[in-house]
C-alpha cells in the first residue's frame, strides 16, 4: 500500500475510534471502502483475528504491517490513547510519502536522458553496422570498413553500464540503502524519517532503549544500523548521552543529536524538532535540484544527440569518400 493511502486509512481509523466505534468495527468499515490489494488483505486478517477473540498484540504480530506501525498500535491500545497515536502515525506517513515522492520524481529526468541516449546509441550502432556491411558488399575490404565503425559501440557500452548500475542501485536493497546517503536530499529525508520515528515511539511511551532497538532492526545492514546498535549498547551500560554520540558519530551527523538534545530531557520533542529541520532541508534541496536538473538534463540530452549524429554523419561521409576512391 502506498504511504499516502496508508496515512489516509489511519486518519479514518482515528476518526472512527474517536466517535466511539470499536477497532474491529472500524477496520471492517475501512476495508469495505478499499480496493483489493495486499494492504487490505492484511487489515482484513487483523479484523478477522480480533473478531475471533485474539488479543490485539497477537493479531498484529500475525500481520505483515510495518514494525513501527504495529509497535505504535500496541502502545496506543495499552495506554487507551489509540486515536491520538493513529493520528500521529497518519501525519508521519503523510509527510514521509510527500517528501519521498518529490525526491523520487527528481530521478525521472536523468533516467529519461539516460534511456533516450542509450536507445539512440543502440540505433546508431546498428545503422553503422549496416553501413559497414554495405562497404564490404561494394568491394571495400573488411579492414577498411572496420575503421569507420571503430569506437562506435563505446558510447552504447558506457551508457548501458550506467543504466545497469542505476538499475542495480534501485533493485538491490543494500545498494538502495547506501545510495540514500550520497544522493542530495535523500540523506536529509532519511534522517527526518529516523527522527520522526524515534519521536513517535517516545511519545507513545516506549523508552529510549527499546526505541533504538526497533530502529536498529529497521536499519540493519547499514551504517546507521551499526551506529544505533552502538548507541543502544552505550545506553544499556549507563552511558549513551546525546553529547557523547555527537562526538563519535559518522553516518548520522552530529547536528542530529544536538537538535534532539535542544529540548533537554524531553527527547520526544527534541527528535520531533530534528525531524522538522531535516524535513525542511530535504524539501529545500528537492526544489533546488528540480530547478537545476531539468535544464541540465535537456542540455545533456541535446549534446548527446548532436555528438552521436555528428559522429554518424562523419562516418557516412568518410564511407562515401572511400567508395569514390575505388
Amino acid at each position: 500500500m502506498k504511504l499516502d493511502e496508508f496515512a489516509f486509512l489511519n486518519q479514518q481509523l482515528a476518526g472512527m475510534l474517536k466517535s466511539g466505534l470499536p477497532l474491529e468495527t472500524a477496520l471492517r468499515q475501512v476495508c469495505a471502502g478499499m480496493r483489493r490489494q495486499r494492504g487490505r488483505a492484511e487489515l482484513e486478517r487483523l479484523q478477522a483475528a480480533l473478531s475471533q477473540g485474539a488479543p490485539l498484540d497477537q493479531a498484529l504480530d500475525a500481520c505483515h504491517l510495518p514494525d513501527l506501525y504495529k509497535q505504535m498500535v500496541k502502545v496506543g491500545a495499552k495506554s487507551n490513547n489509540l486515536p491520538a497515536l493513529l493520528t500521529l502515525l497518519a501525519d508521519h506517513y503523510q509527510k514521509t510519502s510527500f517528501l519521498w515522492t518529490r525526491l523520487k520524481g527528481l530521478m525521472i529526468y536523468p533516467a529519461l536522458v539516460l534511456l533516450t541516449a542509450l536507445g539512440l546509441s543502440i540505433l546508431l550502432v546498428s545503422q553503422r553496422a549496416r553501413f559497414a556491411e554495405l562497404f564490404v558488399a561494394t568491394g571495400v575490404s573488411a579492414e577498411k570498413s572496420a575503421v569507420f565503425n571503430a569506437g562506435s559501440i563505446m558510447p552504447a557500452l558506457v551508457l548501458g553500464a550506467l543504466a545497469a548500475a542505476a538499475f542495480l542501485a534501485l533493485a538491490v536493497p543494500p545498494l538502495r540503502k547506501a545510495a540514500r546517503w550520497w544522493l542530495p536530499g535523500f540523506k536529509e529525508a532519511h534522517l527526518s524519517r529516523l527522527a520522526s520515528s524515534l519521536s513517535l515511539l517516545l511519545k507513545g511511551g516506549v523508552d529510549l532503549g527499546a526505541a533504538l532497538g526497533m530502529m536498529r532492526r529497521l536499519e540493519s545492514g547499514g551504517r546507521v544500523g551499526r551506529e544505533l546498535a552502538a548507541w543502544e549498547h552505550d545506553l544499556s551500560q549507563g552511558a549513551g548521552k546525546l553529547s557523547d554520540m555527537a562526538k563519535k558519530t559518522r553516518a548520522i551527523p552530529p547536528l542530529f543529536f544536538w537538535l534532539a538534545a535542544g529540548e533537554g530531557e524531553d527527547l520526544a520533542t527534541g527528535f520531533a524538532r530534528a525531524a522538522e529541520i531535516y524535513y525542511a532541508r530535504a524539501a529545500y534541496k528537492a526544489d533546488l535540484i528540480l530547478n537545476s536538473v531539468l535544464p541540465i538534463s535537456v542540455v545533456a540530452l541535446g549534446l548527446i544527440i548532436v555528438v552521436q549524429i555528428f559522429s554518424t554523419v562523419r562516418t557516412i561521409i568518410g564511407g562515401g569518400n572511400l567508395l569514390n576512391t575505388l
